[in-house]
């Protein structure tokens, strides 16, 4: 087995071979029952009580189509370009695992629903890749296996297996795109580029929330290496269920350089499934990678075929929302901002919170600055995304209001955000208990700035000899008397106006 330490650097695998990968990302759709039955999909609901004989596979339980799960389908290839069947049927997929109770998959093989279709995605330098969809497909989830007693929660080593079937029949899509090729050395960029704009793509339809912390998204990383100059594909590895971004970047780097060891010591690469693990970053053998004909695919006699018409399918492309690389194009030039400005955002988790708060009231500048500055610090500080934190885009908003009507400094703001997040209140109600309103009162602020003038003497003596941004110190002296209360500005105007000095 290749470990980590006997892998090929990643700038020498890409010196002698050129990756190619394929990625299939399954969706798990947020439909109110499953696929072919009625039961609730409902999570986080005791084991196995959301089950019926359908989705338990029982003898003389008959499917039934979901109407909006075909629906969904639909919605999801149009806005990745596909062709859309005019006519499709669902297969069995027999092969037996106890997870599956039926003994098969009901899924579609040779006749998708949606079909050769492409999705534009941006990389950080603002370059756009496209990688072309061969399928989406409709199918149903498994159960889910827990293996208790072992050290690593996986089958081996495990003294039982728990089973729960409410996640079997769950409806879900499986998008397979055509062969990867010419990404060179950011093949892994490119697939973490990919499964971002599906999950912001399957979003913005509203099929599903594609939470891949929660398995309602994920991805399996299919990646063989070829020696420079030739056409044939190498024999693949499969990646099976990456669940995050990152990590779908770090397994497709990481099978470059275990492929390269592999093949430059003179060694076969098998065709295998394979496990991601988080900790170390690496891949280890899963199972032997079965082909098609392996499992005696036929249609399911059970399920008429789905037709949908030509009418239906314009009526749902007509009402298909801004897709996001469009929105984020708009936005860009309505911002005013740069590609890389809009990279730096989206690399944040920052796009929503800031469109969110704009839409509150606040200008787009002031948005991106505060999610950008101080909330992206806090969101990393506490290892979590800037749509996680205890502020709501409002009460971002709200703070922006206060400081554009000189209520506020950044200073003072900060503050104020800094309470919000600790549970102290809304921004007004933290402003009045910390008492952090900027002092405009003219008579105390003159106060605060004769104060200064008669402590400073020798720095007042450098502003009256036309030293100006001397002046500097003075309001500095001012904010520190004034608890950073103080309007700077006006704190500067009321030194050079004691002093008998103009801006210059």
């Amino acid at each position: 087995m290749t470990t980590t330490t006997d892998l090929v650097p990643y700038e020498d695998a890409l010196a002698s071979y050129d990756p190619v990968m394929g990625l299939e990302v399954h969706v798990e759709l947020g439909t109110r029952t499953k696929m072919f039955c009625g039961c609730s999909t409902e999570l986080g609901q005791d084991a196995n009580t959301q089950t019926c004989p359908t989705c338990l596979g029982l003898p003389g339980a008959l499917p039934v189509v979901n109407a909006t799960g075909v629906e969904s389908a639909i919605k999801i290839g149009l806005a990745l370009n596909c062709e859309i069947a005019e006519w499709c049927r669902f297969a069995r997929k027999n092969y037996f695992y106890p997870d599956m109770p039926k003994n098969f998959q009901t899924s579609q093989y040779d006749e998708p629903i949606a079909f050769d279709g492409y999705l534009d995605v941006q990389l950080e330098d603002g370059e756009t890749f496209r990688v072309q969809i061969e399928r989406a497909h409709m199918e149903e989830d498994t159960g889910k296996s827990t293996h208790v007693g072992g050290a690593t929660g996986r089958i081996h080593g495990a003294s039982h297996s728990l089973l729960d079937y409410n996640r079997a029949g769950i409806p879900l899509i499986e998008i397979v795109t055509k062969p990867i090729e010419g990404a060179g050395e950011r093949a892994p960029e490119v697939a973490r580029a990919y499964v971002r704009e599906l999950r912001e793509l399957i979003r913005a339809l509203g099929v599903s929330e594609a939470r891949m912390e929660m398995g309602q998204m994920r991805c399996d990383v299919n990646l063989s290496l070829r020696p420079h100059g030739t056409e044939k594909f190498g024999t693949r590895s499969e990646t099976k269920n990456v669940n995050s971004l990152r990590s779908v970047e770090r397994a497709a780097r990481f099978e470059i350089q275990r492929h390269a060891a592999v093949l430059d010591s003179g060694g076969t690469i098998v065709q295998e499934t394979r496990h991601f693990h988080e900790d170390t970053g690496s891949t280890t053998s899963g199972r032997v990678k079965e082909e098609a004909e392996d499992y005696r695919y036929f249609p399911e006699p059970d399920l008429v075929p789905v037709a949908p018409s030509r009418a239906w399918v314009e009526e749902i492309r007509a009402g298909l929302p801004e897709l996001p690389l469009a929105r984020r194009t708009r936005l860009l030039a309505e911002w005013g901002i740069t590609a890389l400005d809009m990279q730096a955002i989206l690399n944040a988790g920052a796009l929503e919170p800031i469109v969110a708060t704009i839409e509150a009231g606040a200008d787009a500048a002031s948005a991106r600055k505060w999610w950008m500055g101080e909330l992206a610090r806090s969101a990393n500080e506490s290892g979590t995304s800037p749509d996680e934190l205890a502020i709501t885009p409002a009460e971002v908003a709200r703070v922006t209001e206060l400081v554009a009507k000189g209520d506020l400094n950044d200073k003072l703001a900060r503050q104020v955000i800094e309470g919000v997040l600790a549970g102290e209140g809304t921004p007004d109600e933290v402003v009045d208990r910390r008492g952090l309103k900027v002092v405009s009162d003219e008579g105390a602020l003159t106060t605060a700035v004769e104060e200064a003038i008669a402590g400073n003497p020798g720095v007042a003596g450098k502003i009256r000899g036309g030293k100006v941004a001397a002046a500097g110190a003075l309001v500095g002296a001012v904010m520190k008397a004034t608890r950073g209360q103080a309007d700077a500005a006006r704190v500067k105007e009321l030194i050079l106006e004691k002093l008998g000095v103009g801006e210059g």
